[in-house]
Formats: C-alpha cells, sequence, structure tokens
C-alpha cells in the first residue's frame, strides 16, 4: 500500500517539487499551505509522515506540532531556514522526529522520508517484547507500557528506549545513540538525542528531574536501569 505523504508549507513551488520528487519515489502526496489547514487535512488524511516548515502564516510549525501531538503520533520531519540549533531542538522537544535545513537536495529529504518510515513501521521480524523493571516494550505492535499504563511515543522515541532497553545497563553515547536512528550521522547534533530523551523521561519517569529508568552518565551519554 502506497504510503502518504502530507507537506506544509506556505512556499507553493517548493511543496510542488517536493511532491514531484516523492512522488517519483513511489508515494501519494497530500499538501497544505499553512498550519491550520494542515490540522483539517491531517484529521481527514490521517497521512503516514508530515513534512513540516516551521515558518509559516495563521499557525506555524511549533503550533501545529503542539496541536497535532494531542490527536496523533504521526512523524514529523521539520523543514527550517533557521539555522540556530536552538530552533530545531525546539522543535525535536516538541515531539518532531527529524529536521532538514533549506535550502536541500530533494533526494536528500525523500532518504530521510524513507528513514523515518522504515522506523515507524512494523516489522514482523522484531517480534520480541523487551521487559524490565516495570517498563514492557513490545517491538511487534509497538507499544510501551509502564505500570499498567500505556505511553505514546514517537517514532524516534520508541527507537531510542527500545535500543535502551535492549541493553540495560549499557552505557550509550550519543553518537551511538543518534547512529541507531538515521543509520548516519546527520549534521552531527548530538543535542537531538538530549531533546529525545527529555521527552521520554516527561512521558514515562515518576519525576523527570529524577529520572528512575533513564539514567545520565555525565560526560559519556545514556543508559536504561538494571532494576
Amino acid at each position: 500500500m502506497q504510503k502518504k505523504i502530507l507537506i506544509v508549507d506556505d512556499e507553493k513551488r517548493l511543496v510542488s517539487l517536493v511532491s514531484e520528487y516523492l512522488q517519483q519515489a513511489g508515494y501519494r502526496v497530500v499538501s497544505a499551505y499553512d498550519g491550520k489547514e494542515a490540522l483539517s487535512i491531517a484529521r481527514l488524511e490521517k497521512p503516514d509522515l508530515i513534512i513540516l516548515d516551521l515558518m509559516m502564516p495563521e499557525m506555524n510549525g511549533y503550533e501545529f506540532i503542539q496541536a497535532h501531538r494531542k490527536e496523533m503520533d504521526t512523524p514529523i520531519i521539520l523543514l527550517t531556514a533557521r539555522v540556530e540549533d536552538e530552533e530545531k531542538v525546539i522543535g525535536l522537544e516538541l515531539g518532531a522526529d527529524d529536521y532538514v535545513t533549506k535550502p536541500f537536495r530533494p533526494r536528500e529529504l525523500v532518504a530521510r522520508v524513507r528513514s523515518v518510515l522504515r522506523r515507524s513501521g512494523k516489522s514482523e521480524s522484531e517480534t520480541s517484547v523487551l521487559h524490565v523493571s516495570d517498563v514492557r516494550l513490545d517491538r511487534n505492535i509497538r507499544t510501551v507500557r509502564v505500570g499498567e499504563t500505556y505511553i505514546n511515543l514517537t517514532p524516534s522515541e520508541f527507537d531510542l528506549l527500545a535500543a535502551l532497553m535492549a541493553n540495560p545497563g549499557k552505557v550509550f553515547t550519543r553518537l551511538d545513540l543518534l547512529d541507531i536512528l538515521q543509520g548516519i550521522r546527520y549534521e552531527g547534533y548530538e543535542r537531538t538525542i538530549d531533546s529525545h530523551i527529555k521527552n521520554l523521561r516527561a512521558k514515562m519517569e515518576p519525576d523527570s528531574r529524577s529520572p528512575r529508568y533513564i539514567e545520565t552518565v555525565y560526560g559519556i551519554g545514556y543508559r536504561f536501569t538494571r532494576e
């Protein structure tokens, strides 16, 4: 079945260009030109992935993510013309899975789309259930339960948690975790991992200021506790 991609950007020429490349790659494409329109289309079309510009009229990308994440966990790739790391980190902390900085090569964006969809998809070969402490992660149906409570994770958050839980006690550097998410090291932003870890802690830790499950190993990275 064709995967459906929603492109949200107020630059119509860019939307047309990206649409053409995605369609050539075998994807079905729908589009919107501001955040409010995108919310309506996302509810109707239920896309498999959203490519989202940050700076738009009516409702910007940050506002869209906050509203959309209350309803769905669709993977999101940000398009940003901003070069400040902090702007990208804010988007990741709100729940985006990846970002591409303008100007970009359309083929690179298509590769990112494939990567994020691959991570978010179900794999018949991944049938194992990880159970550490009172956290249960099912790779096959991509669910996570902490105690008796199920939590909703983005694809990136799920894959990070799966890697950590599969090796409790093992310390992962930020670059290790970047490689797990991307397969390649992209643009070198280790703070991307810090943003995803912050989101994970907010969702699963009783007190994110004093983590019980995901520990920081200062100067190195992170590990999942053995308890």
